[in-house]
């Protein structure tokens, strides 16, 4: 998908980046919410599991970001 704003164009490669940082990022505030009802009814493995799953989104949101400004300055990798 294509958007246009204010005369300028967003790439494709632009809109997907985002949309998957925007889901991504998502992902790791819900996963707060996931922890806690883990730890609720004592499930330290579910617990671990929704730790783990935070922890590789947020070191996915950083690549995403580099790649992300990269593509918005030179419009590609």
């Amino acid at each position: 998908m294509q958007a246009t704003t204010n005369s300028q164009t967003i790439s494709n490669l632009e809109y997907d980046l985002l949309t998957v940082l925007h889901n991504k990022a998502e992902a790791v505030k819900a996963y707060d919410t996931y922890i806690r009802d883990a730890q609720e009814i004592g499930s330290q493995p579910c617990v671990e599991l929704f730790q783990q799953l935070k922890q590789r989104d947020t070191e996915q949101i950083q690549e995403i970001r580099h790649h992300l400004q990269e593509v918005m300055q030179k419009g590609k990798m």
